[in-house]
């Protein structure tokens, strides 16, 4: 089955995220939007790159995600870089809270998509890169792009 006929629809990815991060465990969090941010979101003015998520209070924040501001909208238009609000279930929050308390361990946004005509944003657990695993990673990427490359010359 392809994504749209689940009704997901992708928006905006994280692709720094993976560069920099292990992803430990990723979880669906709703978000908590206004009409006009809305309208940007499903235009794809969205931007993910710096942003991470924090729980304060109980609640779970996003900050550093971007959503430009809706060019037909007026007043109502919000802060582009505004803490927003992610909706869970409150164990859901507490379980993300101890796994953050963890060394090394932080909440990290990697994709908003729309879901049943919902805005979504799946966030992960993530663990920091250091400098020789990122080596070790692209070196292993290239890797398999040369045996890639060669077995497509000799099928030729």
């Amino acid at each position: 089955m392809s994504p749209r006929s689940l009704g997901v629809k992708q928006i905006a990815s994280n692709r720094k995220a993976f560069h920099d991060y292990f992803v430990l465990e990723r979880h669906e969090a709703g978000i908590e939007l206004f009409g006009t941010e809305v309208k940007s979101v499903r235009q794809g003015a969205v931007n993910l790159k710096d942003s991470f998520c924090l729980v304060k209070n109980g609640e779970l924040f996003a900050r550093g995600v971007h959503i430009s501001p809706y060019e037909k909208g007026n007043i109502f238009n919000k802060d582009p870089m505004r803490p927003k609000r992610l909706l869970m279930h409150r164990k859901e929050i507490n379980k993300l809270n101890v796994l953050v308390m963890q060394d090394g361990n932080a909440l990290i946004p990697l994709s908003i998509y729309l879901k049943n005509g919902r805005v979504k944003l799946e966030i992960g657990v993530c663990k920091g890169k250091k400098l020789h695993d990122k080596r070790e990673v692209e070196a292993k990427r290239q890797a398999q792009r040369d045996i890639e490359h060669s077995l497509k010359e000799r099928n030729i």
